[in-house]
């Protein structure tokens, strides 16, 4: 059920357009930044695993 805006009805839909945006690409970067330090840190166990 959409309520019903008036003549603010272009403006809330697209803050709410631009809000889920940004929270999606944060989200995706989030994911990206946690799969590199992932790697990161794995690559960083093995080599202290063949040195010591």
């Amino acid at each position: 059920m959409m309520p019903e805006l008036g003549k603010y009805a272009v403006e809330v839909v697209s803050a709410y357009a631009a809000s889920l945006a940004l929270l999606a690409v944060l989200v995706l970067w989030t994911l990206r930044r946690g799969r590199a330090a992932r790697a990161d840190l794995t690559r960083a166990e093995q080599e202290r695993g063949e040195n010591g």
